[in-house]
């Protein structure tokens, strides 16, 4: 498979290479990028390079198409709804991390007056302990 070099030193490959590869026409690629379902970057001769993640990107693109009979609307809905369970995940994950700080901090030295500048204040009432019944 042919391979350059692009700007930053990742290696891409050419189109008729990933064609070759994957046995598709290189118009087929050319159509997917007019859709936006891969993303190939551009050499200094505007000559299309694919890295390894738009080569797993247009693997998933090929899978919707051929093997699961996805239109290309369709597989743009999906790729769409994929990057955007995969940002919820990071936001998720990143939430995570922030309360696991917090946590091993120690609520209460994090935030000693839990009401403070909270919209409805709260207030702590303890509950009493019953009176233990004596049975003779």
């Amino acid at each position: 498979m042919a391979a350059r070099t692009k700007k930053r030193g990742a290696v891409g490959y050419m189109i008729s290479s990933v064609a070759e590869l994957y046995k598709v026409h290189p118009q087929t690629l050319r159509l997917y990028e007019r859709h936006g379902l891969i993303k190939p970057s551009r050499s200094e001769g505007n000559t299309r390079l694919y890295t390894e993640q738009d080569i797993e990107r247009l693997e998933v693109v090929l899978n919707l198409a051929r093997d699961m009979g996805v239109n290309l609307a369709g597989i743009e809905i999906i790729l769409n709804m994929r990057e955007k369970m995969n940002r919820m995940q990071d936001q998720m994950e990143q939430f995570l991390r922030l309360l696991q700080q917090e946590l091993a901090k120690g609520v209460s030295a994090a935030h000693p007056e839990p009401s403070k500048g909270a919209i409805v204040p709260v207030k702590f009432h303890p509950v009493p302990a019953k009176p233990k019944s004596r049975k003779s």
